[in-house]
């Protein structure tokens, strides 16, 4: 894991988002937990749960659409932990936005955009096709469109959410709130009642968390990347 600093060149080219990070070293130490309170506050974009609202545990998961690590969690671990806490309410998961490309701020438009009840299908539906739609040096933007579709949406409706700049600005915000106040510099970064978890975790992982034990250590993840500038808001259709 590590942080980069500078500024990045955000574009919206075709209807998709762009942005071109710089690399600078720097290993992060170890992060305090923050304010469960501070964390569960609103934030830019309202918080959508899998799992019952009322759930005795939250999980608050900073993920990125493009990071294979946040893709084998989804397609793997996540399963596991629906049915043995989510549906029976003991626990529920909070994913929030924390893009590491522009290709990754897309995808999360276009989960947004699916709506609050086929939020979390359209993300495992990205998360699952991933392989095929994050390819460096293609266009990304005509294998997205053809997940979408498979998702139902229109060719319209496609170009309107990612062209919509004041949702991509509130995804760019709530990874910057990510970064800036809770600490988030990989992804995934969970965050069981409070308690960080970073990497990518087996269900034993997890259940050790949950039950109040010692945290494993952290797992594989994907370095932060870079946050696009508030200033640099993509150009219109």
């Amino acid at each position: 894991m590590y942080l980069v600093g500078g500024i990045a060149a955000v574009a919206l080219i075709g209807g998709v988002v762009y942005w071109r990070a710089s690399s600078a070293g720097g290993t992060p130490g170890e992060k305090e937990d923050p304010d469960l309170a501070a964390l569960m506050a609103p934030g830019p974009l309202p918080d959508l749960s899998l799992g019952k609202e009322d759930a005795a545990n939250t999980i608050v998961e900073y993920a990125s659409m493009t990071c294979p690590h946040c893709a084998e969690f989804h397609k793997t671990v996540l399963p596991e932990l629906q049915a043995k806490y989510f549906d029976n309410g003991q626990a529920r998961l909070i994913l929030r936005e924390f893009p590491l490309d522009g290709l990754a701020v897309a995808a999360f438009m276009l989960a947004r955009c699916a709506g609050p009840h086929r939020y979390y299908p359209m993300v495992g539906a990205l998360f699952d096709t991933q392989e095929t739609w994050a390819v460096p040096g293609e266009d990304g933007k005509e294998k997205l469109l053809l997940v979408a579709k498979q998702a139902g949406f229109t060719k319209e409706k496609f170009d309107q959410c990612i062209g919509d700049k004041e949702l991509f600005n509130k995804i760019v915000e709530t990874r910057t709130r990510g970064h800036e106040t809770f600490g988030v510099d990989s992804t995934p970064t969970f965050f069981i009642n409070g308690k960080r978890l970073t990497g990518e975790q087996t269900l034993a992982g997890f259940e050790a968390a949950l039950s109040g034990a010692a945290s494993p250590p952290a797992g594989p993840a994907s370095p932060e990347g870079e946050t696009p500038s508030q200033s640099e808001e993509p150009s219109g259709q």
